[in-house]
């Protein structure tokens, strides 16, 4: 929906609330006019059912203001006398409406100063329920974001089984733009996998601001920009169109940022004809064949060479190692031959960006691409079109045509065009097992979901026994940093005790 839509539908949401409440506004010694003045109205109800007017600004946040209608419904029924617990379902269950029941055909009194307690146990655990799950998704959807790692795009550096959490305020928290969705879940819902939204209505992007932009080689987690899939690592032949806030999550590295001139040699990435350098925690890997002596490498051997990917091919290894382990490797008596696998420079490979064969690209001899900048612009012709194609047409929402050699966008002829939002190129350390930038292009920056922080559990499926699944070293470690990751568990279980311990002497102090 655009803007105009979205004003003419919150004028709508106006009338009908005047129309179902004028009266009992009346009732409450209020004047019936203060119904239908937006925002006033609000802090008029909150004045009526006893409630602080700092409720009104729930009521304007997407997907808490889903939460909180229920509760406004159920507080207008209750201010005047209505208790039962069927007024509670009616009211909920006819989404608001049961007020235009109370405001035409009841004689209802207006109970001024009522107590705000529930009369039944039941009914104070619900209002309990309902204001933890207001409070988390406010924080899950504009401050901190649970995640977990789910692949080994980026091994070593974050691993499967890693529990993140991610900041939504570094690069500015997205408002959601899907406005119908059930609350603390993504795409879909848990159990029974079905979609957990509605495509419509939808708000136009907005993002708050943010405290720093995204730095080069930084780990950032958002929307993957091709998905179509009905819920994540969905491989079915079942496609979906998703809004942008609930595609799936992905977690890469930011390789390059807007305005850069990416390059990959060998495996290699360069930047504006330099070859990037890393940060000390990130440790990329690659396939290498290696060829033994004839003998099975044992697992304390590979462990050794901190190999966790890999596989055994009769005669010689398919392994994933960071050419520092490769290198180690090599020296092994036992070992002939360590080779790196890469795909020749000139080799096309039709599954990479952008798919098309006046660019033969692989995985590990790629580009030079252009990133995009907002406000800069490029020429447009069928040889850089293949680059450019989908940014113009879905995620800068124009109509693209080409006829003959001639390209039109909305109509008119273009050999130029200029770009409106910043683009990012998202790659993951495992460089032969990630589903990364090189087979689907750029990331928008409206995709962006926030930066990953801190590791606050970690789980290691393959562990034997539960001193081992837990991964205790990475167990509250941060995310970014340089240097071996330092464990924060036990100053943090000390803060715990400590909070504990004078919370329990408060309390004995106040009974008292």
């Amino acid at each position: 929906m655009t803007m105009t839509q979205w004003f003419i539908f919150f004028l709508i949401i106006q009338v009908i609330h005047f129309l179902g409440t004028w009266k009992l506004y009346k009732k409450a010694g209020k004047k019936s006019w203060q119904a239908i003045i937006p925002v006033y109205n609000a802090i008029v109800l909150m004045r009526i059912i006893n409630r602080p007017v700092w409720w009104v600004f729930l009521l304007f946040i997407p997907i808490i203001n889903l939460l909180m209608f229920p509760v406004i419904w159920v507080e207008t029924s209750r201010s005047f006398g209505k208790n039962k617990t069927i007024d509670t379902i009616l009211a909920v269950v006819l989404l608001g409406f049961y007020n235009f029941y109370l405001n035409y055909f009841t004689n209802v009194s207006y109970i001024k100063n009522r107590s705000l307690k529930t009369r039944t146990e039941f009914g104070e655990w619900v209002s309990s329920i309902i204001f933890a799950i207001v409070a988390a998704t406010l924080v899950h959807t504009y401050f901190m974001q649970p995640y977990t790692i789910p692949t080994s795009s980026l091994e070593k550096s974050l691993l499967i089984g890693d529990f993140l959490f991610v900041s939504k305020f570094h690069y500015g928290a997205r408002v959601p733009m899907t406005t119908v969705a059930a609350p603390m879940v993504h795409d879909s819902l848990p159990i029974i996998h079905t979609k957990s939204y509605l495509n419509k209505p939808q708000l136009p992007y907005f993002r708050l601001p943010g405290f720093e932009d995204i730095k080069r080689n930084e780990i950032v987690v958002f929307n993957w920009p091709t998905d179509t899939v009905r819920f994540f690592r969905d491989h079915s032949k079942i496609h979906v169109d998703k809004p942008i806030d609930k595609k799936s999550n992905y977690v890469k590295r930011c390789v390059g940022v807007p305005g850069d001139s990416l390059e990959i040699k060998d495996g290699y990435i360069f930047i504006n004809g330099k070859q990037t350098v890393l940060p000390d925690r990130a440790k990329p890997q690659y396939i290498n064949k290696v060829v033994t002596d004839g003998q099975q490498l044992s697992t304390a051997t590979l462990k050794r060479y901190n190999v966790t990917e890999g596989s055994f091919q009769g005669d010689y290894y398919m392994l994933n190692l960071t050419d520092k382990n490769a290198k180690r490797l090599a020296n092994n008596p036992l070992i002939k031959s360590v080779t790196k696998q890469i795909t020749p420079n000139g080799n096309f490979d039709k599954s990479i960006f952008p798919h098309n064969n006046q660019y033969p690209w692989s995985v590990d001899n790629y580009g030079p691409i252009y990133i995009p900048e907002a406000g800069k612009t490029v020429d447009l012709n069928l040889k850089t079109l293949p680059l450019y194609k989908r940014i113009i047409k879905v995620y800068e929402h124009n109509n693209l045509t080409v006829n003959g050699d001639e390209i039109f966008i909305n109509g008119k002829l273009a050999t130029t065009y200029t770009f409106k939002e910043n683009y990012y190129w998202m790659m993951g350390d495992n460089r032969h097992n990630s589903e990364d930038a090189r087979y689907w292009g750029y990331v928008p920056f409206d995709h962006v979901v926030g930066k990953p922080v801190f590791i606050w559990f970690s789980w290691d499926t393959n562990g034997q026994g539960l001193a081992n699944k837990i991964r205790w070293n990475r167990v509250f470690t941060t995310v970014n940093g340089t240097g071996e990751p330092v464990s924060y568990l036990y100053p943090f279980l000390g803060v715990l005790a400590l909070w504990f311990g004078f919370s329990y002497y408060r309390k004995r102090k106040k009974e008292a």
